[in-house]
């Protein structure tokens, strides 16, 4: 969980994935963005998945998404929409090959792969010699520095911080070539390196305290990228359009023209993609996959994803009512786990396309704690004894009361989401049925994001986790060292216990000492439960088949973004 961990927006895939997001509607029809660029119709094609022919060049590839984006900067992006469009804009110091490997491809901006020092604490990068970003300027080392530094200052705010809070030093020995040196053993670095790079010619002059907030990942003509790509064009809640850069340095992309439509909802997406308007959806809503079968112009895959949803039990006494936390107590928020019908949600929210989450470790992983971490079976009975316990008491209208507040409260998730707006009627009757009011509250991604994720301004939200690194430390997510706004622990939970063992977790390189580590890690916090944790979850990802790739470059499910793997290979069939 290194590596700018990203909550799910976008799409209910890997986006989706990304979050859980939701469930479905009964759209029959799709509306367009207005005013989006013209696309020519879709055609169908043969139904291999693969192709061993040669690619063309051109074409447009359209992208469906519900989300817009926030922002592009790399040094401040977390949701799963800016992140996509991430994946087109700008090129990482390093990728990630199939099996979660860090590797220095042909369009990565290293040069060859990353030398660690034996005993673990230096880090030499050397990167290509042609780097240019979109205006002409040089990528050089001054980059990279000035990138982590930016990352590493409190004051900026970036939630990729605990990636780098380990580094020492920071050092430009020429133009083409950088040395880290850590403070420390941090296991996990290398998968932080793994990151973009933000241009210091552009951004060097400008306060931290204000970069956020600065037109450069906002306005196309200011937002100089390093990418296959450039940003053409942002019509706010409608497209952005991204076209092949003329003066990239790396390999060439076959396609010419990459444009992202922004839909009300997954529902209105999905028949956009029946109908041919899009290609490509990072997740189609278990209720309509059918339905998307039956096309035979598009190719459809689900498998889970480095994603988990869950519950963030918000632990600061300022975001209350009377500043009345009412799941302060440990048995109350073991009461609510019980009284959650998790499975029942994998069976019919998801379809069974899913598994139960206990803690934060992917199910199958090498850190995945098995009976180490408790596991809530549905027990509204078990419940209601442990809320007796803490002192609860049913008032004249049948919601629990202590000290005289009622135990009611806000669950906030992002609209447009169908499968988040089923699971969370599931999760209000559940919980209404043990003497809870729960109200469900959904928001518009942009302003829940800035308004209330990033600040920490909520009493519940239902969210998801988008993994983007293979390592499974938590640290940003639920360490007191990373309380928002400047961190990603947003619930404001904190654990002396836990904050010494994610530190822990990291200063042993031995995996299977490792592993122990995080047994107890899910021991700790599956009993504490700053999270109610869900599900894993598999989203069907779907395209159509104009979209060709040869087998090497299949889209992944196993990492985040996973559905763009080698996009920069990708060619579309109908081009010219």
């Amino acid at each position: 969980m290194a590596s700018k961990k990203k909550w799910l927006s976008l799409m209910v895939s890997l986006s989706v994935v990304s979050a859980l997001f939701v469930g479905c509607g009964d759209s029959k029809t799709a509306e367009a963005p207005k005013d989006e660029p013209k696309k020519e119709e879709a055609v169908k094609t043969d139904d291999k998945p693969a192709e061993s022919g040669e690619p063309k060049q051109g074409g447009t590839l359209t992208v469906g998404t519900f989300s817009d984006i926030v922002s592009v900067n790399p040094i401040f992006v977390q949701d799963t929409a800016s992140g996509d469009a991430e994946q087109f804009l700008y090129a990482k110091l390093f990728d990630y090959d199939k099996e979660g490997n860090v590797v220095a491809e042909p369009w990565s901006l290293a040069a060859e792969p990353m030398k660690i020092s034996e005993d673990g604490l230096t880090y030499e990068i050397k990167l290509k010699d042609n780097l240019k970003w979109s205006d002409g300027q040089p990528i050089t080392a001054d980059d990279v520095k000035f990138t982590l530094e930016t990352i590493m200052n409190p004051e900026t705010g970036s939630p990729a911080i605990s990636n780098f809070d380990k580094v020492s030093k920071i050092e430009v020995v020429d133009a083409q070539n950088v040395k880290i040196t850590m403070k420390q053993v941090y296991a996990p670095f290398k998968y932080s390196l793994a990151a973009e790079v933000a241009p210091q010619h552009v951004l060097k002059d400008i306060k931290v305290t204000e970069m956020q907030k600065n037109s450069y990942g906002t306005d196309p003509a200011k937002t100089v990228t390093s990418g296959p790509w450039k940003w053409a064009e942002w019509k706010q809640k409608e497209y952005l359009k991204f076209e092949a850069n003329p003066d990239y340095w790396g390999p060439k992309p076959n396609i010419a023209t990459v444009i992202y439509k922004i839909y009300a909802d997954q529902n209105t997406e999905v028949q956009a993609l029946i109908k041919g308007d899009i290609d490509l959806v990072s997740g189609v809503p278990v209720t309509q996959l059918d339905a998307v079968k039956k096309v035979d112009s598009i190719n459809v895959a689900s498998l889970p994803g480095p994603q988990y949803e869950f519950v963030g039990l918000n632990r600061k006494p300022e975001n209350f009512k009377d500043k009345f936390v009412p799941w302060e107590g440990q048995k109350t928020r073991q009461a609510m786990a019980y009284a959650v019908n998790r499975q029942g949600m994998v069976d019919n929210v998801l379809k069974g396309v899913g598994q139960l989450m206990n803690a934060p470790f992917m199910p199958n992983s090498w850190a995945d704690p098995g009976d180490a971490a408790v596991n809530y079976q549905f027990d509204p009975e078990k419940a209601k004894q442990l809320l007796a316990e803490e002192g609860w008491k049913a008032g004249s209208d049948g919601i629990l009361v202590k000290d005289g507040h009622r135990f009611s409260f806000e669950l906030q998730y992002n609209s447009g989401n169908s499968r988040r707006e089923q699971v969370s009627l599931v999760m209000q009757q559940n919980f209404k049925d043990v003497g809870i009011e729960m109200i469900p509250k959904a928001i518009d991604f942009a302003a829940w994001n800035e308004q209330n994720l990033t600040p920490g301004k909520f009493n519940a939200i239902l969210l998801g986790w988008s993994l983007n690194s293979p390592d499974p430390d938590g640290e940003s997510t639920f360490s007191s060292k990373f309380f928002a706004p400047t961190g990603q622990n947003m619930v404001f939970y904190k654990n002396d216990k836990l904050d010494k063992l994610w530190e822990e977790g990291t200063k042993v390189v031995d995996q299977e000492k490792r592993k122990e580590v995080y047994k107890e890690i899910a021991t700790e916090i599956s009993t504490d439960l700053p999270y109610i944790f869900l599900y894993q979850y598999g989203t069907p990802q779907a395209h159509s088949k104009k979209i060709k790739f040869k087998e090497e470059d299949a889209p992944i499910s196993n990492l985040a973004y996973g559905e763009f793997f080698h996009v920069i290979n990708w060619w579309m069939d109908d081009a010219k």
